[in-house]
Order: structure tokens, then sequence, then C-alpha cells
């Protein structure tokens, strides 16, 4: 049985540059809208008001990926979650801007609402360009360690999706190693490109294309949930 305090990892309510007028707006009066509430169950029904499918993603950053995905796929409910404001700013901006009305966001720790969600209730999850925690004594500080994967693994369906996307060298030879220890999620590379090259369904983000600018490599990992 994992710890929780080695699971457990966050954040707080962080906030970057100061927030324009119309920005504080947006969390005064969408935010609350949109919101994950702060207990209870986490299920589509309780989101949306019907059980459509569900889907994840842990840290959207300024919420590019997530509303794309949500502008492509209007029947599937979204949930987001960042600890930052400046992030959640981006993605209710987004919102605003493309009417968006099947995406719910969570400032704060993603696992606090992944454990919260029914078991075997995603159909996919993403974890696109997590802290890396370059450093090796900081390494049971990166999301992609065994106790967030149990409880990803537990909320997932069979035959589920779990996306993980890096550009720091460390994080991708860390993730290939703790995921070839899994049991419960199959790669599903057949090969290099595979995992160099961006699927057609996963938009691009600011943050890909600068770390493309500064020279870095991109790495895309698709796993299905046995």
């Amino acid at each position: 049985m994992n710890d929780p305090a080695t699971i457990r990892r966050l954040y707080g309510r962080r906030q970057g540059h100061k927030l324009r007028l119309g920005q504080s707006a947006l969390v005064e009066e969408l935010l609350p809208e949109v919101s994950v509430p702060e207990d209870g169950p986490v299920t589509a029904r309780g989101l949306f008001g019907d059980d459509r499918p569900l889907q994840l993603e842990i840290g959207f950053g300024a919420g590019e990926h997530l509303a794309g995905q949500a502008q492509a796929a209007p029947g599937t409910g979204f949930i987001g979650c960042e600890p930052f404001l400046n992030g959640v700013v981006g993605a209710l901006t987004h919102i605003r801007e493309r009417e968006l009305d099947n995406v719910r966001l969570y400032m704060g720790d993603a696992l606090t609402v992944i454990e919260r969600l029914p078991d075997e209730s995603l159909d996919r999850l993403y974890l696109l360009h997590p802290d890396p925690w370059r450093k090796a004594r900081h390494a049971k500080r990166r999301m992609l360690n065994h106790g967030p994967l149990d409880a990803i693994a537990a909320k997932l369906k069979p035959g589920a999706e779990f996306r993980l996307g890096t550009d720091d060298p460390t994080y991708c030879r860390w993730s290939m190693m703790v995921m070839n220890q899994r049991r419960d999620f199959v790669w599903q590379a057949q090969g290099a490109a595979d995992f160099l090259t961006r699927p057609d369904d996963w938009p691009e983000t600011r943050y890909e294309r600068k770390a493309r600018r500064q020279g870095h490599e991109v790495w895309y990992f698709r796993y299905t949930r046995v």
C-alpha cells in the first residue's frame, strides 16, 4: 500500500502576474459557474446533467489543449485541474471565447478530484508537460510515480487511454522506466515515430511550440488501461 503522503503533491493556490480587470471578472463571474464542487462524488451526471463520456487533464497550463479537446468533442465532459490562478484564467478565456459548455475546472490538486471519481469512470486522462523535478532527490515529487498511477488506473475504464507528454529528457527516461514496471497499462507505440510525432487529435500548445523553438524534442506517450 502506498503511503498517501508520498502520493500527494501540491501545489496551493498560486498566482503569477497580477490579473487585469477583465481577468478578475472572469474569476468572479465565470469560474463559480464551471467549478468542480469542493466535496462529494465527482460524476458526469453531477457535473453535466447526463452520463456522457468523461475525460480529465492534470495541470492544463493555459488551457489550450483542454479547450481544443473540448471543442472537438462537444458530447464529452472535460475536467481540468490546475493549481495556478493565471492558468485557470487562461482556460476561462477559452471557455468564454469558444462558448464551451462541456468543461469544468478545479483550481488545486488534481488528486483530490481523482480520488472522488467513481472507479472506472474516465475515458481518457492527460498529463502533459508536468513539472519534471529534475534533481534525483526530488524524484518522489513527480506526478508520474506509482502512488498517483495507482489512483489514475483505478479511475480509468478498461480500454481507456492515458496520455503523457514531456519535452524533458530526464522525465522522458523516468516515465519509460516507471511505466515499464506497470502491468495495468500497455504502451501503444509500435515504433519511434509513434511517440515522436504529435497525433492529429492532440492539440498543440504554446508551451510545445516554445520547447521546439528552444531546440527541445517533444515526446508523446499513449497508454491503454488493461
